[in-house]
């Protein structure tokens, strides 16, 4: 029997198993201690496990079998739970090495065998040496690495230039302070510069503008929460920018768009312009319709520009105004959207693109908003190379009802220094009028390069009419009238071939909006438009490939554009009705097959006859056409006219007609552009005709689906095709507008 004297209530636990000679003894036991088995002896030769330290074998049991007598013995893994390693953790920082007495006591306690534990210490004991020799390797390659950086630090810090001889490092700067302090030398050399020629300007010592905050001081040119600041004192600091001594080319204006120098600039260029719409003549001389530049009389009120204008450069500037019907407030907003200012003047710019806002505006939305933008400006013809340029665009409120937008080249904002096209202040002011109406006053002044212009346009391109204001004006006039009728509800009910459904009617302009945009876009000299001239008999054409895959607004595959331009002798509007009217179409239009063409419906855009959007349907013993309209748009003004026309099938056209979506109607737009001047002619009398005296440029636009997969490659025969209908369309029209007897 025996007989246990325990202890265990006198002290805690860790203490009464680590105290020698007590704990809970048991006397006079007959119980053998456990002996080490060859499988538990594996077990602590096992590296693995010694590094885990939580996984040991147990003893081995027997089991019987139903066959034999024979016994055997299996090996099971024992996982120590998480209170068991933390207890056995605990005691190892206190006692690595604990005697039978506490390792038997720990197993009680535990709950583990007393070989267990021992071979858990065993295990820890071996891998903390392990880690102290890593620790030492370690530490001895730091030291090593701590030794060879100072000795570089050393030979850095007494280097010289192999050159002048001079200490190469900067101290104890690092790489960034290096930076910062070689960009901070150069914004300090560029506000000196800039602080000289302020003080010519405004008359202030130059040492007032040494204290300047540096760059990384400014507002960020993405800030939308500060206004504009005090304009009056901003301009005092520039002067008459554009009327100084010094060019505005001097300026510095880095590519990250400084903010506040471009925001003192569009205020003087802003007096610029607000100085030449009020003034007239001799500033302006009346000329064809609209005014051009007196140079002379410009030079005396802005006598120091913004530069001389280089040899074999040309200075165009005109002005026109005109009275619009649309709100103020929403020609600002059109006109500070690159989007909606490109959509609004399709036929004239083909690409626009917004760069960076300045400025957003300062106490009433867009008042003193600034922004860099890049636009193309194009004939519609592709013999006209496209005018392009990067200029900053500045927007501020005069008074309750006046508003003033300049554009004004930087020649820095550009990613080289030469440019064949620089904007002078440039732009509109814009008066408001009741009822909802406007008073605009449009000012283009530009300096370019336009050698490359085709003979054939060359005169109409000198003659200020392709780029002017008058055209500006009257595109923007004309475009306002058709969002007026647009959203007209005072249509008369009952009438034949009018649009009365203004779902319909609103759903069916916007498809022809996106067909006039599509067709201007892709019949100018674009850098969008690879055009590749092609010789077909007498016709200049060019043609281009476009692959159309997964766009809802066209069809899938292969798309040719051809297109081509000519002089007639003929007006303009002869030749602008002639191609609209559906009573004259099956003379031209070769896809009629000389059928008859019907007007179904149509919607009017303005008090001109010729503005309107229709739908066609072509009377043809070709059933594969009774199901097919033509959506057609005309628009004419002063400055040109558009006839776009594209097919469609009946079961879109009739979703559209209900007010459905049109942007997922696929069509492909073709048409012709007429413009009304040409060069220089001999007439019967034998007098030289002037531009504008009668004769027309006419471009005509073919766009066909070759092919319906968009991988495939073009083949001779379609381009041979596409030309050929543009050759003999052009014959027919010739041919028919002479028999008319014009």
């Amino acid at each position: 029997m025996s007989v246990a004297t325990p202890v265990s209530g006198l002290l805690p636990r860790h203490s009464r198993i680590r105290a020698r000679g007590f704990g809970s003894i048991r006397i006079g036991s007959n119980e053998n201690p456990p002996h080490r088995t060859s499988s538990e002896s594996d077990l602590g030769r096992n590296k693995d496990d010694e590094a885990a330290g939580n996984e040991t074998m147990e003893a081995p049991y027997s089991c019987e079998k139903q066959d034999s007598d024979k016994r055997s013995r299996k090996k099971r893994y024992h996982r120590h739970s998480h209170d068991q390693i933390m207890e056995m953790e605990s005691f190892f920082k206190e006692c690595p090495h604990p005697d039978d007495k506490q390792r038997k006591e720990l197993s009680r306690e535990l709950g583990l065998d007393p070989m267990q534990v021992k071979f858990w210490f065993q295990n820890k004991r071996t891998q903390s040496q392990h880690e102290r020799h890593e620790n030492s390797i370690l530490r001895a390659e730091n030291d090593k690495l701590r030794a060879n950086n100072t000795s570089y630090k050393e030979a850095l810090a007494n280097a010289s230039c192999p050159s002048c001889g001079n200490p190469t490092a900067l101290g104890e700067m690092s790489f960034d302070e290096q930076q910062l302090n070689i960009e901070n030398t150069r914004l300090r050399e560029e506000i000196q510069k800039m602080s000289a020629i302020i003080a010519k300007c405004g008359g202030k010592p130059a040492s007032s503008y040494h204290n300047m905050p540096s760059q990384n001081q400014l507002m960020s040119p993405l800030s939308f929460d500060q206004g504009v600041g005090n304009y009056g004192a901003q301009t005092a600091m520039v002067g008459e920018m554009f009327g100084g001594n010094e060019p505005l080319r001097t300026l510095l204006i880095t590519n990250d768009f400084d903010k506040d120098i471009v925001m003192e600039i569009g205020g003087v260029a802003m007096q610029e312009l607000t100085a030449m719409a009020v003034n007239g003549n001799p500033l302006w001389v009346p000329a064809n319709g609209y005014e051009i530049l007196n140079q002379d009389e410009y030079l005396v009120l802005f006598p120091k520009g913004i530069g001389p204008t280089p040899l074999g450069v040309k200075v165009e500037a005109s002005r026109h105004s005109a009275v619009v019907i649309m709100d103020c407030n929403k020609l600002v907003e059109i006109f500070m959207d690159v989007d909606q200012w490109a959509n609004m003047f399709c036929g004239i710019i083909s690409r626009a693109v917004l760069h960076q806002v300045l400025e957003i505006g300062g106490k009433e939305i867009l008042d003193g908003a600034c922004q860099v933008m890049s636009a193309e400006f194009q004939v519609p013809s592709p013999l006209v190379p496209i005018r392009d340029d990067c200029f900053v665009r500045f927007c501020k409120r005069n008074s309750r009802e006046s508003w003033v937008i300049v554009d004004f080249s930087v020649d820095q904002l550009r990613p080289s220094s030469f440019t064949k096209t620089r904007r002078r202040p440039s732009g509109c002011v814009i008066t408001a009028l009741p009822n909802g109406y406007s008073k605009i006053v449009w000012i283009e002044h530009v300096e370019l390069d336009d050698n490359e212009v085709h003979d054939l346009y060359k005169n109409y391109v000198n003659s200020g009419l392709a780029f002017g204001a008058k055209r500006w004006v009257a595109s923007l006039d004309r475009q306002c009238e058709r969002l007026a009728s647009a959203i007209a509800t005072n249509i008369p009910q009952g009438s034949i071939g009018v649009f009365t459904n203004l779902e319909g009617r609103i759903s069916t302009m916007k498809l022809a909006e996106r067909m006039m945009l599509s067709f201007c876009t892709g019949v100018g000299a674009s850098t969008a438009n690879a055009w590749t001239p092609l010789t077909v008999g007498s016709k200049d054409v060019r043609v281009m490939t476009r692959k159309s895959v997964d766009d809802p607004g066209r069809p899938s595959g292969t798309v040719l554009s051809a297109a081509t331009s000519l002089w007639l002798p003929f007006p303009s509007r002869t030749v602008f009705d002639f191609l609209r009217s559906e009573y004259s179409r099956n003379q031209w239009d070769i896809l009629s097959n000389g059928g008859p063409v019907q007007e179904l419906a149509h919607i009017a855009n303005g008090h001109d006859t010729g503005n309107c959007v229709s739908l066609l349907q072509v009377n043809t013993a070709n059933s594969s056409q009774s199901n097919m309209i033509i959506l057609q748009e005309s628009c004419t003004d002063a400055t040109g006219s558009f006839v776009v026309y594209a097919p469609i099938d009946l079961a879109s056209i009739n979703i559209v007609l209900r007010g459905g979506n049109p942007d997922c109607v696929a069509l492909l737009p073709s048409g012709f552009a007429v413009l009304p001047d040409g060069p220089e002619l001999m007439n019967n009398g034998g007098h030289i005709r002037e531009v504008g005296s009668g004769g027309c440029l006419l471009t005509v636009a073919f766009q066909i689906l070759v092919d319906s997969i968009p991988t495939s490659k073009l083949s001779a025969s379609s381009v041979t095709t596409v030309s050929s209908l543009i050759k003999c369309t052009v014959e027919r029209i010739q041919a028919a507008v002479c028999s008319g007897g014009t």
